[in-house]
């Protein structure tokens, strides 16, 4: 099974927001106390995959900018219920035993290589945190820093100047060519 932090490919034009309200005026989304600005959220087309989550209002550094939130499952219980799926939307927590089903605007957060955003854990709770200032209309992206993902490539379509060509992080690269090399190393010493 494949454990991303997430990968969205799903098109969503419809807004998405905490302040989103149903024809009565009431809230159609669950309110709680967030710790965090309140903004507006927009899932639509992005250049980087398919569907990306965009800011309506200015963000300053700093700021939280959204919530990743979901079902909290073990990995074991992932694996078993997306085994063959080809698309999730799950975010580890701590050393990744335990990870969040994302069901929420998050889940549309696209990686980048050079990201506006960063992911904070607090009390069992992951936060998006802008690391710049953004404009209305940005997309928000963060470094996905996958770690497991079998033999997928996840290749980064981010376009940044400096794009490391896959969403895995740098820890995650320079172990897969480690054990790459160690192998190669094993085959020759094989005869093969």
């Amino acid at each position: 099974m494949k454990m991303h932090n997430f990968i969205s490919i799903r098109r969503l034009p419809a807004m998405v927001g905490c302040e989103s309200a149903n024809r009565t005026g009431h809230s159609i989304w669950p309110t709680r106390k967030a710790s965090h600005k309140r903004m507006g959220l927009i899932i639509r087309s992005s250049a980087i995959h398919a569907a990306g989550c965009y800011t309506t209002t200015a963000v300053r550094k700093g700021e939280r900018v959204a919530e990743y939130d979901g079902p909290r499952l073990t990995k074991a219980e992932a694996d078993t219920a997306y085994e063959d799926a080809p698309v999730t939307y799950l975010f580890g927590l701590g050393d990744g035993s335990i990870v969040i089903d994302g069901h929420c605007a998050a889940m549309f957060i696209n990686h980048s290589c050079d990201p506006n955003c960063e992911t904070e854990e607090v009390d069992g709770r992951v936060w998006i945190t802008a690391i710049r200032n953004l404009a209305a209309g940005d997309e928000i992206t963060y470094d996905y820093c996958l770690y497991d993902g079998g033999d997928d490539e996840a290749i980064c379509n981010c376009g940044a100047e400096k794009c490391r060509g896959t969403m895995y992080s740098k820890e995650e690269i320079r172990r897969r060519k480690a054990e790459a090399k160690k192998a190669m190393k094993k085959a020759a010493k094989n005869g093969h």
